[in-house]
């Protein structure tokens, strides 16, 4: 062994201004959520408990995957029980989701009964007049939510899953006092964040706060775009961009984003109308404008400059409700499609004995069954205290938005013609879940979330090791880990992490396919980094697929612990539970398998390059095309003193100006109440 330790360090002299440089001297990605350390402060990568993370370096951190989480205590589960019934009874006879859709409002029977179900402060502690609820009871109930009405669902979580979780997690023990029995007795809250310049790239917003000559008020003006609740919030968790000093710098000042707690009773604050949208029409989306608002410099939150790091915080804290709600939403399609399908005839048979049909619920349970895994999986962690969830709960919320998607788009399938109809309600589900693979972080995005933050987790180990070849005597013991690891894989020798001990004996092969997937991907992540060093930012073919490969092994091994679970303790439902884990695995493992194969094969790199250059002539075709094309445009200008408002225009290539309506020319110098109330038309057509 010390042989070969040797050895490889006098390869590594070799080839140190070759493949190693670029290997070891990966630095941190330009993700955005994570801030790069000054050279002179770096610190040794710190052990992250984070399964998801660790497989990046080809590693099996079991702490927070195995066992499946029992988090509640006796008196959490009974009272758990206690709110169950009245929020299923609540739904049952109370909420009429299919009107609620029909008026594009929540009935006001209802909301006032969700009030008096304290559904609005479910994690709110109860001296400050919540419920209390821990992050496992919430989830069960959000279930349920799901399960019945996602316009519902929204209201309330852009009530309390971002709207004042700003407050429960970054606010002091004052603003907690203020604020939190006010959002838990009647006043609405909402998350304002999105502009129409910034949309996933949150910190591009132009929404700005000035500190008052007196140093006693902010002065906000802006506004947001897209902004649930936004119609009829009182207090809002509002994002601008603030001067504060500039560290590297000393006398200059750089803009930051901020967070503030702002009320609608402070002035100035304004709504546009509700947006017409495709879905979860009963919910409240608006536009809200910020004019020479006076903040007090006590509603700051987390700190004046440290507001993206509260809206990200907030945003990853609150994701494992949405595969919660999303679990729930897919247990209601089944139910739709089982029914249908066990009494539907055709052929002279009940078409749930047709194997085409069978394998469309099969999917669908164990789509359901996974995400319902990884929901109480995350909200079980961080019951537990635990700090790295981030990546998973990212995973959760885009497996779960586009497994719920398919879900009903499969019982739509399964019930034919009836599925299509309007009263079967599953046209109101598909439409309502269109939107979850949007918001709070696309899908997209938080792909290259969950790429960049793991590579970079690799990329700091692969730093530490460089440092190590540079004093080999005090690092011998890390030196000859590595290189044994290395020699055996050259060889074929290697032997992945073992994950056997830790799963029920009938699960065993599963978890060894699992355990594979988790030795190949650190792999590829290392020919990665070599391959492309600190590039890979730019790589996104590459990282979507790695991406998809993270979540199938964190799908896979989050299945095998909760069957797991079922099979140890003797559950009715262990055998089927059993079934569904392994037959995910199989599947996983190969798509796990495809996935890096493509990343690593010439030919489908190449073939990477022929789609990109497709999509720049189809652009380019687009933008060059001389015949009148249509494009709805929107357009915000807040220059003019107390007016924010939106118009769009009708331009040719001479560069003449003119507004179009649809109803009439529109007078750009209206007045300031005709902007706000929106009497003139908003959208109108930009003709090239």
């Amino acid at each position: 062994m010390y042989r070969a330790g040797v050895i490889l360090l006098h390869s590594a002299q070799k080839t140190k201004n070759i493949s190693l440089q670029r290997f070891f001297s990966i630095t941190a990605t330009q993700c955005k959520t994570v801030q790069n350390a000054d050279k002179s402060s770096r610190k040794p990568p710190e052990d992250d408990m984070s399964f998801t993370m660790n497989i990046f370096r080809g590693h099996l951190e079991p702490k927070q995957i195995f066992p499946f989480p029992q988090i509640l205590n006796e008196d959490q589960t009974e009272n758990l029980k206690m709110l169950v019934d009245p929020v299923n009874k609540f739904f049952e006879e109370i909420n009429d989701p299919a009107k609620n859709d029909t008026n594009e409002k929540v009935d006001d029977k209802t909301m006032s009964a969700l009030w008096d179900l304290g559904a609005f402060g479910l994690q709110v502690p109860q001296d400050l007049g919540g419920l209390g609820l821990n992050n496992t009871q919430y989830a069960r109930l959000v279930q349920i939510v799901g399960a019945n009405d996602l316009a519902v669902a929204i209201v309330l979580g852009a009530h309390q899953s971002i709207g004042f979780k700003g407050i429960l997690l970054f606010g002091n023990d004052s603003q907690k006092k203020k604020y939190l029995p006010r959002v838990t007795s009647g006043e609405f809250a909402a998350f304002c964040l999105t502009e129409p310049s910034s949309g996933s790239d949150a910190g591009s917003i132009k929404s700005r706060a000035v500190l008052s000559p007196d140093g006693k008020h902010y002065i906000l003006n802006g506004s947001k775009i897209w902004i649930s609740n936004g119609g009829f919030a009182e207090i809002m968790t509002v994002f601008a961009q603030t001067p504060v000093d500039d560290p590297k710098n000393p006398g200059r000042k750089i803009d930051k984003v901020t967070a503030f707690i702002v009320e609608r009773s402070f002035g100035g604050v304004t709504s546009g109308p509700p947006e017409k949208k495709m879905g979860i029409k009963a919910s409240n989306t608006a536009e809200v404008y910020y004019d020479n608002v006076k903040i007090p410099i006590e509603n700051v939150l987390g700190g004046v400059g440290n507001g993206f790091k509260v809206a990200m915080n907030i945003l990853n804290n609150g994701r494992f409700g949405m595969a919660a709600g999303m679990s729930g939403t897919m247990r209601a399609c089944l139910q739709k499609a089982v029914e249908f399908a066990t009494t539907r005839t055709q052929f002279g048979a009940k078409i749930d004995t047709f194997q085409g049909i069978q394998e469309k619920l099969a999917r669908m349970a164990t789509l359901q069954y996974v995400t319902e895994s990884m929901a109480y999986m995350i909200s079980g962690n961080m019951d537990s205290g635990s700090k790295h969830y981030h990546l998973e709960a990212a995973i959760s919320k885009v497996f779960g938005s586009e497994a719920a998607w398919y879900v009903c788009d499969e019982a739509i399938q399964i019930m034919g013609g009836m599925g299509f109809m309007k009263e079967t309600g599953l046209e109101r589900v598909l439409r309502d879940l269109r939107i979850f693979r949007i918001f709070e972080g696309t899908n997209d995005i938080l792909r290259l979330f969950v790429a960049l933050t793991g590579i970079q987790y690799a990329g700091a180990h692969l730093k530490e090791l460089q440092s190590a070849f540079k004093n080999p005597t005090a690092n011998l013991g890390l030196i000859l880990e590595e290189a044994s690891k290395r020699v055996v894989r050259k060889v074929g020798l290697s032997t992945p992490p073992s994950m056997s001990h830790l799963v029920h004996r009938d699960l065993a092969s599963s978890a060894n396919d699992a355990a594979k997937c988790i030795d190949d991907y650190g792999q590829a992540i290392e020919n990665v980094l070599i391959k492309y060093g600190k590039s890979i930012v730019n790589e996104q073919f590459i990282l979507n697929r790695l991406a998809n490969a993270a979540i199938d092994i964190y799908t896979s091994v989050v299945v095998l612990s909760r069957a797991t679970k079922s099979l140890n303790e003797g559950k009715k439902t262990a055998q089927v539970e059993k079934l569904m884990a392994e037959s995910w695995v199989i599947e996983a493992s190969q798509r796990v398998s495809a996935n890096l194969k493509v990343v690593a094969s010439g030919k489908n790199l190449d073939n990477f390059t022929k789609m990109s250059t497709i999509a720049k002539n189809v652009c380019e075709s687009g933008a060059s095309n001389p015949k009148r094309r249509s494009f709805l445009l929107r357009t915000r200008y807040t220059k003019v003193p107390h007016i924010a408002y939106s118009i769009s225009l009708t331009t040719t290539t001479n560069a003449i100006l003119t507004c179009l309506c649809r109803n009439s020319f529109c007078e750009i110098f209206a007045s300031s109440r005709d902007f706000r109330s929106r009497k003139w038309e908003q959208e109108c057509l930009l003709v090239v």
